[in-house]
This record gives structure tokens, C-alpha cells and sequence, in this order.
């Protein structure tokens, strides 16, 4: 889809919403709403509708209400070129499928989530009290799609610069606090020297889950260093997953350091 129609697929979402949502407008604290996206609000109902997960949707007072899964649809478009750009212009010496493999790793459900706990956007969704609690308990999809779907809201009220602004800010950061890394490195070589050096041994990898068609397969594998899990990871194959299991375990573990 080409990015000057996402306004028209927006604006055909937010039509058909009855402009009702300014009675959820004393819901947020938009000075701090505006102060965690460095971003001037000009239309309110986009945030609005951007916070809004589907569990609310039963317990609101707004009839026809729709959830932000599709302003997720379009900020998951925009975050992606915009991860992609950056990748392209930090790395020109590599090929097609090394940036898919470190944009994938940049952009999956675990980076969104930590994006969305830095900005603390828990604080603004619209759910019901159950879902919440699922939020406390570290349920990483409502963040990582609530973020998804500010980006669309950002991109709607303030044109692609506003939403390569905010994604870049948060990105960045997460870089900087080393929860992210924008490098090819192999974590389970990287796991396996860290593991023996505690005298912990070698890490062994099990595939607890394959879901999808045989052409879009997704596996999720944990690792285990002796009997203990020390890590999961997801990816459309063994390797990928394995990699996301030893990164998620090689942070574990240099936290025991």
C-alpha cells in the first residue's frame, strides 16, 4: 500500500466512528500524553481511538465502538519503512536478507513492548480492568500493538515526520540502554562462551512450538542451560527463534554477572 493512501484508510476508520469518541477525551492526560511523544496533539480522537483495546469495547458507554487493530495494520507499515530506512543508511554493506533478519529483530512483539514501558503507555490505554492486569503481568501484545497503533495516530495527525521522529527516539534509545542492537551478532556463540565461562555448561535448544501453513511457518523454541529455561524466541525458523532464545538468555545471564 502506498503511504499517501494510509490517510484515506484512516480517515475511512475514523468516519465511521460517529465522531463520539470526545466523550472518552477526559480519559487521557493528554499534557502528558503530549509530553512522552514530543509531539503538539491536533486531533485527539486519533489518540483516542489509537489507545483503545478491544477489551474496553464491551464495558464502554460508545456504541459501534471499534478496538485500534487496524491503526495497529498501519503503524506496523510505517514502522517497518522506517526501521528498514535506517538500517539500509547504518549499514550499506549489507545484503537483503542480513538487514530482514536485523529489522525483524528490531521490530519484533519483545522491542515494541520495551518501546511502549519506556514511555510508559500503559498509563493511557483504554482496557478493561482484566487486561490491565495482563499488561502488569508483562503481556507484551496489548503494548506492542498500542504502539503500533500511536504510530499510525502520529503519522494521521502529524505527516510521516512526526511518526519517523518517534520512532527513531525510541529506537535509538532502546540502543543506547543495550536492550536492542543493531548488529549481526550470533547470540548463541555468544551464549555458549558466556554459559561455560560460569561453569554453567552448554545450552541446549528445544522447539516447543510450530504454527502457521507450511509456507509461513513460525517457530517458537526455549533454551536450557542444565534443567533451568533460560530463554524463548520466535521466528519463521529454527535458527532465527534459537537466536532470540540465546539473546533473551545472554541478557539473563550477564544480569546473574
Amino acid at each position: 500500500m502506498a503511504f499517501s493512501q494510509l490517510r484515506i484508510v484512516l480517515a475511512s476508520l475514523f468516519g465511521r466512528q460517529d465522531r463520539k469518541l470526545s466523550s472518552l477525551y477526559p480519559r487521557v492526560d493528554w499534557n502528558l500524553l503530549e509530553s512522552v511523544l514530543h509531539h503538539r496533539i491536533k486531533n485527539k480522537e486519533l489518540f483516542v481511538q489509537a489507545l483503545i483495546h478491544r477489551s474496553f469495547i464491551p464495558v464502554s458507554p460508545i456504541e459501534n465502538l471499534e478496538s485500534n487493530e487496524r491503526m495497529e495494520f498501519v503503524g506496523d507499515a510505517i514502522l517497518n519503512l522506517v526501521v528498514a530506512e535506517y538500517l539500509f543508511e547504518q549499514h550499506p554493506t549489507k545484503e537483503e536478507g542480513e538487514l530482514t533478519v536485523l529489522r525483524a529483530r528490531m521490530v519484533n512483539r519483545k522491542a515494541l513492548a520495551f518501546c511502549a514501558r519506556e514511555i510508559n503507555l500503559k498509563q493511557f490505554l483504554l482496557s478493561h480492568t482484566s487486561a490491565s492486569g495482563v499488561v502488569e503481568k508483562g503481556f507484551d501484545t496489548i503494548l506492542a500493538d498500542a504502539y503500533e497503533a500511536m504510530i499510525a495516530a502520529l503519522y494521521q495527525d502529524g505527516g510521516m515526520e512526526a511518526a519517523r521522529k518517534f520512532i527513531l527516539e525510541r529506537l535509538q534509545s532502546a540502543l543506547r540502554n543495550g536492550y536492542l542492537k543493531d548488529s549481526d551478532l550470533n547470540y548463541k556463540s555468544e551464549l555458549l562462551e558466556l554459559s561455560q565461562a560460569q561453569g554453567k555448561g552448554i545450552p541446549r535448544y528445544q522447539t516447543i512450538k510450530e504454527e502457521g501453513p507450511d509456507h509461513d511457518r513460525t517457530f517458537t523454541v526455549e533454551v536450557y542451560i542444565g534443567s533451568d529455561p533460560f530463554g524463548i524466541g520466535v521466528g519463521k525458523n529454527k535458527k532465527e527463534a534459537e537466536q532470540a532464545a540465546a539473546e533473551e538468555a545472554v541478557r539473563k545471564l550477564n544480569i546473574v554477572v
